[in-house]
């Protein structure tokens, strides 16, 4: 599959169908859903090769003759060439268009080899073909078949197209239109072997969502049989850039981080998730326009550590799913089901952290976090949830210095505190946090979701709201386990903060050591607690969004948290 043909048209041929998407479509209907309704492409292995295969043909070359030719028109070839068929509403864009004695025949470039059937194509093809010969008969051309050119067997297979072929081809048109008109996504194909080789599998997630559906009407899929289609860990990895006065560039494909005349990073711009920058460093206009062509954010934060905002490309274009997140956002009775589930996990969350980690615990601390999780579900607006979750965090922090096993006088933690941290542990904590804030803010706003509406922080004063929702359920995960990890290893001890007026904060060197931590705690792998597979938390944070943006549209019955066992 490649993207040349998901958008040809203009904000005037809105009605027009690509043929392109009768393709996908006839192929798998949820697959044309995400690419043409929702505009989601990902690229993968074969869509880049695919691309490789039209270099040729996506370079408009070559005339097409008027029809009034006819017979007296040479032999030649049009490469991509657009046009419509206002008649049936379709709009095509031709690899190749052979002409011949006033016959004309479009050519689709395809990858690899004919399939072994009686047709040597697979229907989605020969669909395809035959809307690119509506739209040229349209035009007035005579036009009686079409060919499909396979690159990997250098061989031209005509398909003939037929009144059966035609009617098939209408139908699926006008199913097309219905579906597309709905609100919500058709269901994933169920255990099929398209799945694995679709580039959008990551963001279809097939078999997880028939597992929280619901729907009877569909085979429902078991836990043990959740296949991973998408890889465990994102294939890039963030850029931090902390030295002050440092400079950001892009030479060639690659992009270089300088502090005077010294390299201090030399980096693949396909290696690189997001350029986060803290301080006084300073990053080119061309390496911002190379990064939001690859939609790659660049995240500002203070030198202290505070989260400004980030610059990013253009954002996704799936306004249903904003559309929908708006008005659940505006509703406390809508809203409410979503915080309850996000109090609800994260007090769990807490109470397993406790368990794991804290030394002569209390024996009332687990059944209170246990309690108050049942109270969550239960609560009846969102001020009563309000205060649920801020019960939990005192009876939380409370017994956190449980979780240290240093000397009380090293690292002494009493109660949170912040703007700004008074103690070291705290400093750590609200470093942490940003960063979390920042990692949601990107994958809500790459996933087209708004990172400043939320169902349970109000929005206000700049905060990303969505982002410090989902933020809750990984607090104890993430970041408190890396708070802990990082001072019982001795990773980072006094030495490693600044103390001024009462406000207490990480050294620059302090950053670096709690950063590198922080990556590789996001970069490391967890068992999802419903799917059963091991991903990353990174991928974690893009998969619980991606639940989230279903069950705002009403794809899945419910948000289900990221609860550790």
């Amino acid at each position: 599959m490649d993207a040349k043909d998901t958008d040809p048209q203009g904000a005037e041929d809105l009605d027009l169908v690509p043929a392109r998407m009768l393709n996908e479509f006839t192929y798998c209907p949820r697959l044309m859903y995400l690419e043409w309704v929702d505009n989601t492409f990902v690229d993968s292995a074969d869509t880049v090769q695919g691309r490789f295969v039209h270099r040729r043909v996506d370079q408009e070359r070559g005339d097409l003759p008027p029809p009034s030719a006819g017979e007296t028109a040479e032999t030649l070839h049009a490469r991509s060439l657009t046009l419509s068929d206002d008649a049936h509403g379709i709009i095509a864009r031709l690899d190749l268009v052979d002409v011949h004695e006033g016959e004309v025949a479009p050519v689709e470039y395809k990858r690899g080899e004919p399939p072994d059937n009686p047709e040597h194509s697979w229907e989605p093809e020969r669909v395809q073909l035959c809307a690119q010969v509506l739209a040229l008969r349209h035009n007035g051309y005579r036009c009686e078949k079409g060919i499909l050119y396979y690159a990997g067997s250098r061989q031209r297979i005509e398909v003939p197209i037929t009144d059966e072929l035609v009617a098939r081809t209408l139908g699926l048109l006008a199913q097309l239109r219905t579906t597309a008109a709905q609100p919500v996504s058709p269901h994933p194909l169920v255990d099929s072997p398209k799945c694995p080789r679709c580039s959008l599998v990551g963001i279809c997630l097939p078999d997880e969502t028939h597992l929280l559906s619901g729907d009877d009407t569909v085979p429902r899929v078991r836990r043990k049989e959740i296949r991973l289609l998408y890889p465990e860990r994102p294939d890039a990895s963030p850029l931090y850039i902390t030295e002050q006065g440092a400079r950001v560039g892009v030479t060639g494909e690659r992009l270089v981080v300088r502090l005077d005349k010294r390299i201090l990073a030399d980096m693949r711009l396909i290696d690189v998730s997001e350029v986060v920058v803290l301080g006084n460093v300073q990053v080119s206009t061309q390496a911002l326009q190379h990064l939001a062509q690859r939609e790659c954010p660049v995240l500002f934060y203070s030198h202290g550590g505070y989260f400004y905002g980030f610059a990013h490309g253009m954002p996704a274009r799936n306004v249903r799913v904003r559309a929908q997140q708006f008005r659940v956002a505006g509703s406390e009775e809508a809203s409410l089901p979503f915080a309850r589930w996000i109090v609800r996990t994260k007090l769990l969350n807490q109470r397993t952290l406790l368990r794991r980690n804290a030394r002569e615990l209390p024996d009332r601390v687990v059944p209170q976090l246990r309690g108050l999780a049942g109270a969550a579900l239960r609560a009846q607006s969102r001020e009563a949830l309000l205060g649920i979750e801020g019960s939990g965090a005192n009876v939380y922090f409370s017994h956190f210095q449980r979780m240290l096993t240093c000397d009380p006088g090293t690292f002494d933690f009493s109660t949170r505190n912040r703007r700004p941290p008074r103690d070291a542990v705290n400093a750590m904590l609200s470093f942490g946090y940003a960063m979390l804030t920042k990692d949601l803010t990107v994958v809500a706003f790459a996933l087209g979701l708004d990172p400043y509406v939320g169902v349970f922080h109000q929005p206000g004063r700049g905060r990303p709201a969505l982002a410090l929702d989902v933020m809750e359920e990984f607090r104890p995960l993430v970041v408190d386990s890396v708070v802990i990890n990082v001072i019982n290893r001795g990773v980072i001890g006094p030495k490693e903060f600044l103390a001024r007026g009462g406000a207490v904060a990480l050294t620059p060197d302090g950053r670096r050591r709690f950063i590198l931590a922080y990556e590789q705690r996001m970069d490391s792998l967890v068992t999802h607690p419903v799917f059963g597979y091991q991903i990353s938390y990174r991928r974690a944070l893009e998969v619980q969004l991606r639940l989230f943006a279903r069950a705002l549209t009403g794809e899945l019955p419910r948000y289900l948290g990221f609860l550790t066992r």
